[in-house]
């Protein structure tokens, strides 16, 4: 049935002719076999070709974490689509311009939404899915029966995910069957995952770290996940003494060591904690590995690479560094069109299977990152040393990552700038204990009448809450350099100690 779709095959080969083994346990919801999960899945591909769906279109989902959600991928993957998932925070105005720049075919949304998300949808099928699974796509997906999948090779797209750009316009990442079935091969042998593993899953499913790493190297393991719809420290607590594996943000970790109850014996039957999409800090691995007796895996990916350079499994996970390039991927420091000697800083770029096709419908952009040999220019400054382990130092861009999302400032500055009453604005990400950075603005006012609450008031409508900022404070002017260039640098310096109480 899977034979010529490369990702689904893949995916599907670690459990064949184990149907009624359990992949997903749902506290309180019972769990779900591998047989069950991809019979879902050809009733999903089924459903979306009802509605028109033909290879290469895409499949617009904003919605819940749901095993029927992930259902959702595996089906239009199966069926030729191209999954594009959305931040379930994203306001209708920031959708309106991802279904207007991807064009999809079909759009799946939260039923709450649908009346919004129909006026924003022009000429795509919009169905719905709940928080419980439930809507009318699953209505429709229900009278379907068994579905051949779609012939897509591995050059083939299996996925647009947007990212940010500095411009504020949004970038559509494309990601090939390849990209993701080499992707997560390479991660499942690295990280040791097999049948006997069980994953706490407790990442979102809009965004690489949840869907395409944990679900995806679960799936290529045979492996169990406990099926979280999110971040719950009771939760994974009470999950621990059988599962194996956890996969999170260094929220996850802060937040859990706030509990007394984490100790060895709770984690006696973990074999390993993951943490990703965000730097960690030294204080945390430390105190995760006295409490726990576990020392902390750091990686390091993107959007547009899933996952290049991990810790090694086994051997020394130097905190402060995200490891070496995992097999199959090269690694450089690039400065001025050159190498940088080993030890200094640079650009870095990475190259192999795992690395994107380009950006959608931006030939332009993609040319100025994705070099004709296949190196992509990461943007983030790094460095790395003479054992190879690369550590990174910085952010070329404005990038600010809060609890493990992607904020940049120059989209937050547009808004802001735009306001009445506003004269400038510099958006920046100060050091925050709970989300790792934090999103503050600096803002210049004309007059008396602009204060920090109208512009939070103004962007809460605008923006998802994880872009909001957490801190705005109204300055008389912002620092320059003889350009005339805002140094953001100094106000990074100045705010620095803003959360640290």
């Amino acid at each position: 049935m899977y034979e010529q779709n490369h990702l689904i095959h893949q995916l599907r080969a670690a459990s064949q002719g184990r149907d009624d083994a359990v992949f997903a346990q749902i506290p309180g919801g019972g769990d779900v076999t591998f047989g069950a999960l991809f019979a879902g899945a050809e009733r999903m591909a089924a459903a979306l070709a009802a509605k028109g769906l033909q290879p290469g279109d895409r499949v617009a989902v904003q919605v819940s974490k749901t095993l029927q959600a992930i259902e959702l991928y595996l089906g239009t993957v199966m069926a030729g689509g191209i999954f594009l998932p959305l931040n379930t925070a994203y306001t209708a105005p920031e959708v309106a311009y991802f279904l207007g720049d991807a064009t999809p075919r079909v759009v799946v949304c939260d039923p709450a939404r649908e009346a919004e998300t129909r006026g924003i949808a022009g000429a795509a099928e919009v169905l719905t899915l709940d928080a419980a699974g439930q809507g009318t796509l699953l209505d429709l997906a229900e009278v379907q029966g068994r579905f051949r999948a779609v012939a897509r090779a591995e050059g083939d797209l299996a996925a647009i995910l947007y990212t940010s750009g500095t411009t504020g316009r949004s970038k559509g990442a494309m990601l090939s069957h390849g990209n993701l079935a080499s992707n997560s091969l390479t991660l499942r042998d690295y990280w040791q995952f097999t049948g006997a593993d069980v994953l706490i899953h407790a990442l979102p499913i809009f965004h690489t770290h949840g869907l395409f790493v944990a679900t995806n190297v679960a799936l290529f393991a045979g492996a169990q996940v406990v099926f979280l719809p999110g971040f719950d420290a009771e939760a994974i607590l009470q999950a621990m003494p059988r599962a194996t594996a956890l996969m999170g943000v260094p929220t996850f970790y802060t937040r859990l060591l706030q509990d007394p109850r984490l100790d060895k014996e709770r984690a006696a039957n973990m074999r390993l904690f993951i943490s990703g999409s965000a730097p960690l800090l030294v204080d945390t691995h430390e105190q995760w590995e006295a409490r726990t007796g576990h020392r902390i895996l750091e990686r390091y990916g993107m959007t547009e690479t899933n996952m290049s350079t991990s810790n090694p499994y086994e051997g020394d996970r130097r905190a402060g560094t995200v490891g070496f390039p995992l097999p199959g991927v090269e690694a450089q420091v690039m400065l001025d069109g050159a190498e940088v000697p080993v030890g200094d800083i640079g650009v870095l770029e990475v190259r192999g299977s795992n690395v994107f096709q380009g950006y959608w419908q931006m030939p332009e952009k993609t040319a100025e990152e994705l070099r004709p040999d296949g190196w992509f220019i990461t943007g983030d400054l790094a460095k790395i040393d003479a054992d190879g382990y690369v550590t990174i130092v910085g952010r070329e861009k404005d990038l600010v990552i809060t609890g493990g999302f992607n904020v940049y400032p120059k989209e937050i500055e547009s808004l802001i700038d735009d306001l009445p009453g506003v004269l400038e604005s510099a958006v920046i990400g100060v050091a925050h204990p709970d989300f790792g950075e934090a999103v503050v603005a600096v803002v210049v006012a004309q007059g008396d009448g602009t204060s920090a609450e109208a512009v939070q008031v103004a962007l809460s409508g605008q923006l998802a809450k994880f872009k909001q900022p957490k801190h705005i404070a109204i300055v008389e002017a912002l620092p320059r350099n003889t350009m005339g260039k805002v140094q953001k640098k100094a106000l990074r310096e100045e705010y620095a100690g803003l959360f640290s109480a």
